[in-house]
Order: C-alpha cells, then structure tokens, then sequence
C-alpha cells in the first residue's frame, strides 16, 4: 500500500477498559519442508507436546499443514514475546476448542514472560504454506 509522504495519520488512544497491544508475531512455514519432517520422532519430540503430536496425526493427509501452522504459531509467540525463540519450544502448546479456534497454554520461562497478558492466535494455510498471527495484549 502507497501512503503519501503529506498523507494525515491518525492517532487513537486507547479507551478506558480496553486491551493494549504490547506486541504481535507472524510467521510462515512452507508446509512441504514439515511433510518431510512427520515421520520424525526426534523433531516432533523436541518441539511438540504429545497432546499436539496426538492432534496433528488425527489430521489425516492434512497433517503436514497442520504441523505447519502449529509449529509458526509457536514462532509467532515467540516474536509478539519480543525475544525470539530462547526457551524451549514445547513450553508453548496449542491446542483447539470445539469450533477449531487454537489457542494458547503456555509453562515455564514462556509462562513467566506472558505473565499477566492475553494472547490471540490466527492460522491460515495457503499455497503451500502456513502463516500464524499472535497478538499479545495487556489491560495494564
């Protein structure tokens, strides 16, 4: 998008009562490099939870795009965090309500960094490839 260099910005503040934005994340993950890697025992039990593993296997022949969007979720945390990737990957875990919509849970150093914020989580899968949107919010 073109935005001209005299084009008039608008500044909202936010309301009373309503969330912050403190940090948003996205990532891509080419669903093709994540079909090769499902058979892996060592990668999935180094960055997944057995209850993901155990979700992403039910997904059938849309097992790969889910491992896709799985594992750039987690990345897109770890960028709405602010510090990239620097504590283990399994402390993050996604998981789905009864609708699909995924969510977070997180443990650990991942847990004590989040303290006190919301995290909104989109996947979306395309063209051979998986994207995850995280926003991180704050009522502070």
């Amino acid at each position: 998008m073109y935005l001209p260099r005299d084009a008039v910005y608008l500044y909202l503040p936010a309301k009373e009562g309503m969330n912050m934005l403190k940090g948003l994340g996205l990532d891509l993950c080419e669903i093709a490099r994540m079909d090769r890697l499902l058979t892996d025992e060592r990668f999935l039990n180094r960055y997944f939870t057995d209850e993901e593993i155990a979700y992403i296997q039910s997904k059938g022949k849309n097992a790969a795009q889910t491992l896709a969007g799985i594992y750039a979720a987690k990345e897109a945390l770890a960028k709405a965090l602010g510090t990239g990737i620097t504590f283990d990957l399994k402390e993050i875990s996604i998981s789905h309500d009864e609708a699909g919509l995924p969510g977070y849970s997180l443990s650990g150093k991942a847990a004590t960094m989040g303290t006190g914020d919301h995290f909104l989580l989109s996947i979306s899968h395309e063209a051979g490839m998986a994207a995850a949107v995280c926003v991180r919010e704050t009522d502070k």
